[in-house]
Formats: structure tokens, sequence, C-alpha cells
């Protein structure tokens, strides 16, 4: 079978700096019948298990260590026997919900994942957190963005360990870089494409936040 792309949307909390918000939080799971990784597998670990079935996951990878994408993560990966991806940079966020235990992987900008015959490519993406990583599947003129672009512009930047100047500078060179008709699968809410939010990127800069 050829390689697809599957979504499902699990809900819960976000906790930084004191506030706790409910969120519901978009998990992609890229495969065949046979094998999948899965992007942030978020809030419930049991239905994302269930979602992938008796598919082998060869990895999960994580866009950022915020606690809503990761608080599930390790439940996740017991279950499945996967390893866990997380850009280094984000170990700080990481730790605040797992001290002392360690992803199993790292992923640096350039990484490159094989599944079903593509490949994801890891593009480095700071700002939304300093280790915030976009996933690239060229093939299917796909772009995984987490909470570094959304449909409306890019990810908050307004509490600990963000970067307002950082994430539009990781957009702007790393993402509206991509072709126009790249297809944006955010990590919260509606999907959108490059050539949708390029022409919006001065108005972004100028609100500032």
């Amino acid at each position: 079978m050829s390689l697809r792309i599957e979504n499902l949307v699990t809900s819960g909390t976000f906790s930084l700096d004191g506030g706790t918000w409910e969120v519901d939080n978009n998990v992609w799971i890229v495969g065949d019948d046979d094998e999948v990784v899965v992007i942030d597998p978020a809030h419930d670990a049991k239905a994302v298990a269930v979602a992938v079935g008796d598919r082998e996951v060869i990895g999960i990878l994580l866009t950022h260590a915020h606690d809503d994408h990761i608080r599930a993560v390790r439940e996740f990966a017991d279950q499945v026997d996967a390893p866990i991806y997380l850009n280094p940079a984000d170990r700080m966020l990481w730790d605040e919900v797992y001290p002392g235990i360690a992803p199993e992987g790292e992923v640096g900008d350039g990484d490159t994942f094989e599944i079903a015959g593509a490949t994801i490519t890891a593009l480095a993406t700071p700002g939304h957190s300093p280790g915030s990583t976009c996933y690239y599947l060229a093939s299917e003129h796909t772009l995984f963005s987490g909470d570094t672009l959304f449909n409306g512009g890019p990810g908050a930047t307004g509490r600990s360990h963000s970067d307002f100047g950082l994430i539009i500078e990781s957009i702007q060179s790393r993402l509206l870089v991509l072709p126009a008709g790249t297809l944006v699968l955010t990590g919260h809410g509606d999907s959108t494409s490059i050539g949708a939010e390029t022409p919006h990127l001065a108005e972004w800069i100028a609100r500032g936040h």
C-alpha cells in the first residue's frame, strides 16, 4: 500500500508559567499498512495506539516539548515499543514532565527518517520553543509544522523559552521558502498551505506577537 497521512484529534490541557488551558491537538500518523511514524501523540496514548493498530511504529517524532505534546508520549512509546525523537534544545521542557528520563533519540536540523518508501526531513525552526522542529515530507508536498506555523500565523511566543523574532526568522527562512502548494499540517486547528500564509508575513511582523 502507498504512503498515507492520518489525523487523530485528542483533547487535554496545556500548562506553562502557572497557567493551564484546554486544548485540542492534532496527532499525525504517517506510513502504510505495515509501518508508521507518529508525530506528536498527544493526550491519549491508548487512542493513538488504537489508531496505529498492529502496524510497527518505527519512530515517534516530537515537534517540541510543551507538556500537551509530550505528557502521553512515554506511555504511548511503551505501548508500541518505539523510540522518541526530540530536539535536545527542548530538554528543559521535557525534563519538567520526565525528570531523569531522557528520550531515546535526538533530532537535529536536516536529519531524515525513512517511512514507507518516503523521506521525512527535520527542519529546525526555533521560536515557539528553543527546539521546535518541523517535519517536511517532500514527496507528498506536506509540512508538519507543530506549533511553529498555524492557519493564520506563527505559534505563540509570549511564554517562557519563546522568542517572537526567532519564530519569524524561522518561518521566513525555513518554511516560506518551500513550494507555495505545500500543505501545512499543524499541531492544533485547521490545516493551511505555504502559499496561503506567505502574503501575511508583514502583518505578523507588524502585529509583533
